[in-house]
């Protein structure tokens, strides 16, 4: 379970304590000088701002007194970008990461960062909205790999992407419409993007993208779990990078 804090005073202290808060839910209609002063600190950090009903709240709510606010905090502390960077400069490698479009399993989510720890990749990219944060379930899973891998999260993964192309790095699609991975380069400064668990990548996402890359399967079935895609195509990296 991800660690809720409930109530006006407790919430408003959390914010003001420094703590890693992932997201605030509030019910709707909550617009008193409480709530107002809640949305303050709010808005000075990452956290996202969700409006809820009423009976949602409840539903969230483990000590049913939340009092219109209840704030999920984050197991572990998020990255900046510059921070993934920064990893593959002191480590005088090529930067390898993952970018994660609206991935909303926690289950997939550790485990991919978990595969990323495993495969050398130097971070995790994941956007504010529309996807699983790091909740104790994605820690958990994760099994310790959040503790080596930093896991930034941004507004507008698009931007992202088109900033560290400025930077040199490219990137490469997991779709089974593409080519496979086989007969692709994938070396030097690369970011792998996995699509959401059942719709993919995103248009925007993938239109951004350097090439596409498919994984040759041979069942009935036509697509693997976000994690399993993410970890096979790690490991082509992986042996393009140290085994050519």
């Amino acid at each position: 379970m991800s660690e809720k804090i409930e109530g006006r005073n407790a919430v408003i202290e959390a914010f003001r304590s420094g703590r890693c808060v992932d997201r605030l839910y509030i019910q709707d209609g909550c617009q008193d000088g409480p709530v107002r002063s809640i949305l303050r600190e709010a808005k000075k950090t990452d956290a996202l701002i969700e409006y809820v009903s009423k009976d949602r709240l409840r539903q969230l709510s483990e000590t049913g007194n939340h009092q219109g606010v209840i704030a999920v905090i984050a197991a572990y502390e998020y990255a900046l970008v510059e921070d993934i960077l920064k990893k593959a400069e002191d480590k005088q490698e090529d930067p390898f990461v993952f970018l994660l479009d609206n991935i909303e399993d926690p289950h997939n989510l550790g485990a991919i960062i978990r595969t990323a720890n495993l495969a050398g990749a130097h971070g995790v990219i994941i956007p504010k909205r529309r996807a699983a944060g790091l909740t104790a379930v994605v820690a958990k899973t994760s099994a310790g790999a959040l503790n080596y891998t930093p896991v930034a999260r941004v507004t507008n993964l698009v931007s992202t992407m088109e900033e560290l192309k400025k930077k040199g790095m490219w990137f490469v699609c997991a779709d089974m419409d593409g080519e496979p991975m086989y007969r692709q380069n994938l070396t030097g400064p690369i970011g792998v993007v996995i699509g959401n668990e059942g719709a993919g990548v995103s248009r925007l996402v993938k239109e951004n993208c350097d090439f596409t890359a498919s994984i040759p399967v041979k069942g009935e079935i036509d697509s693997l779990n976000a994690s399993v895609a993410a970890g096979v195509l790690a490991y082509e990296i992986v042996r393009q990078r140290d085994f050519k």
